[in-house]
This record gives C-alpha cells, sequence and structure tokens, in this order.
C-alpha cells in the first residue's frame, strides 16, 4: 500500500485530537510513523479552549500539523461557546476549520438541553460562514438533525466526521455537497461498511479520530491506520487503493483547499 504513495498524492488525517495527553511521551514518533506511512497532512480539532490554543501550539512545532479549534457539542455552556468563538475570530488566519462542533443527542437527552446545544451549533454555523472556514461536525446519534440544521442555515463547507446514522439520512447533505470521513473503525462497524457502500465516492474523506475509534477496540489510535480506511474503503467499493487515494485527496482539497 504505502509503496502507491507519492508526494503528490499525499494523505490527509481530516480529524485527529493529537493534542490529547496521551500523545505528549511519544508524538514525535507517531508523527513520524505516520510521515512513513505517506500521511502529508493531519487536521488537529479541539474539545476546548485548552485543546484549541494546545492545537496552534503543535502546528507551529510540528510543519505537518493543521489545528482547528472548536467546543465540543457534550459543552452545554454558552460562555464557553461565546469564549470559543471570539478565539476562532481571533486566530482564524492560523485554522483550518472550525470544529469540532455540532449535536450530540447521546449525551443531550432532553429538549432544554438539546435546544442549547443547537443554539451553540447554530453559532459556530454563522461563524464558518463569516470567516469562510470549513465546519469539521460530530454528529453522535444526531445525524438526521445535523444535516437538517445545516442546510437550513445555508452552510456550504461542510465535513461530516465518523457520521453513524444511516445512509439515507447522509443523502441529502450528498447532495448538498457536503462530505463524508471514514474512520479505521470501519474494519468492526457494520454501520460504516453500509454507510460506504451507499455513498459516492466523490464525497468521501479519511480520517482516524485519533486516539480513539482505531481498527482495534480499546487501543490507542494513531494517524499512520489512515491507510486501514483506504484499504476498507477499496475492498467495499471493489476498486484500485490507488483510487481511493487520488479521490479522498481531490476531496480534501475541495474543502479544505491546498494544506499541505
Amino acid at each position: 500500500m504505502t509503496g502507491m504513495l507519492k508526494p503528490s498524492k499525499r494523505l490527509v488525517d481530516t480529524h485527529a485530537h493529537l493534542c490529547d495527553p496521551v500523545f505528549d511521551k511519544d508524538r514525535d514518533e507517531v508523527l513520524e510513523r505516520a510521515r512513513h506511512a505517506g500521511v502529508g497532512a493531519i487536521v488537529l480539532v479541539s474539545e476546548n479552549l485548552s485543546d484549541a490554543k494546545k492545537n496552534v501550539d503543535l502546528a507551529a512545532k510540528y510543519p505537518m500539523l493543521r489545528p482547528a479549534a472548536g467546543l465540543y457539542p457534550a459543552i452545554l455552556e454558552k460562555a464557553q461557546a461565546e469564549e470559543m468563538a471570539a478565539f476562532i475570530r481571533k486566530r482564524h488566519n492560523h485554522l483550518v476549520a472550525i470544529g469540532e462542533v455540532g449535536l450530540d443527542h447521546w449525551v443531550a437527552k432532553t429538549e432544554s438541553e438539546r435546544a442549547v446545544q443547537e443554539e451553540i451549533f447554530k453559532t459556530f454555523i454563522r461563524l464558518s460562514k463569516e470567516l469562510a472556514l470549513p465546519l469539521n461536525i460530530h454528529s453522535r446519534s444526531a445525524g438526521k438533525h445535523a444535516v437538517s440544521m445545516l442546510m437550513e442555515c445555508s452552510a456550504t463547507q461542510v465535513h461530516l466526521h465518523a457520521f453513524d446514522g444511516k445512509a439515507s439520512a447522509a443523502m441529502p447533505a450528498v447532495e448538498a455537497g457536503y462530505f463524508f470521513s471514514i474512520p479505521p473503525s470501519i474494519v468492526r462497524s457494520r454501520q460504516k461498511q453500509k454507510l460506504v457502500k451507499h455513498l459516492p465516492l466523490s464525497c468521501l474523506l479519511v480520517e482516524t479520530d485519533s486516539p480513539v475509534l482505531g481498527p482495534l477496540p480499546n487501543t490507542r489510535n494513531e494517524p499512520t491506520n489512515i491507510l486501514t480506511s483506504i484499504q476498507a474503503i477499496a475492498e467495499l467499493k471493489q476498486i484500485d487503493e490507488a483510487e481511493v487515494i487520488e479521490a479522498v485527496t481531490k476531496n480534501t482539497q475541495k474543502l479544505y483547499g491546498s494544506i499541505f
């Protein structure tokens, strides 16, 4: 597989949490393994302001890292959302995306909680349009609702990470020009496998969501496992891995521009 990768077809891990403390002891080695596997860039998403600041600092230290900033939707505090929005406005020239942000109905179960979550989400959708930054979206147990909100708010630069809904819920997003990233956990997820079978190659990206969603449960994931996503997509669609690499690279450039 790695022999197929050429400098002009470098892979991008479009959603990872390398700011996580589990990488503090061996982050250099993790990134070296990623480079060796053909990964040219990694989009670092945040869950809170501390993560976002660390992402910017890590990107300044490691050229292959691209920082994003966002508030995890499990955080239902408007003050934190306002603080994050202010940070994004201040540092938007250093960021490649707003994320991760979105909805999470697995966490927010009551109507009042979901109302706050939606209000915060709308704040970041508006900010994405204002600053022309892509949205890197979390939508656990809320895929259909997230897609509906994004379309109602006329969002155009949208990346739905690790989408856990049905393909039927994803199709309106496909028609709207949104993208879906596939993590290595696809090898153990029938839902992800069905999703990839039904979605067109033209809307697929690859991600790892490191340190979670790896090919093995309860094992630290890292960006080198992006190759597992590539291989799984190729097998499910019965095409060459090189074709998948070419497609996801093109799709990434459409959404994020040239981030190499």
